[in-house]
């Protein structure tokens, strides 16, 4: 398996890790002692970050991973001992935001750089 694979592995059992966490019930979580809204800010950047080295096209991943950061927030609101939290929700994107502009920054910066070593600058 190359490396770009192991990647999205760890971004898709991060990612099947969030929904567990998000669906499961409030005993069953396990919480670092930060602040919820740094949690998901945290955990949503970096599964960004893991699909992005995997799929280096960082705004098709964010294309994907912010309805996905809505959507479990609005599910949570399905369950009996949970409510949707739009501050949640809008952290969530944030991270996934972030990591997403930070990825293509980087791609640029490299391609750059890439550039200006071909070309004896």
């Amino acid at each position: 398996m190359s490396g770009s694979r192991w990647f999205a592995l760890a971004g898709a059992v991060l990612v099947l890790g969030i929904a567990y966490a998000a669906l499961s019930p409030v005993d069953w979580q396990v919480r670092t002692g930060l602040h919820w809204l740094i949690e998901h800010f945290l955990i949503f950047f970096t599964a960004t970050t893991l699909f992005c080295i995997a799929y280096p096209k960082p705004m098709t991943v964010a294309a994907v991973m912010l309805p996905f950061a809505i959507i479990i927030e609005t599910a949570q609101g399905l369950t009996l001992d949970r409510t949707a939290d739009p501050a949640t929700a809008l952290m969530a994107a944030a991270g996934v935001a972030s990591a997403a502009l930070l990825a293509d920054r980087v791609l640029v910066i490299r391609k750059r750089a890439g550039k200006t070593a071909k070309s004896g600058v």
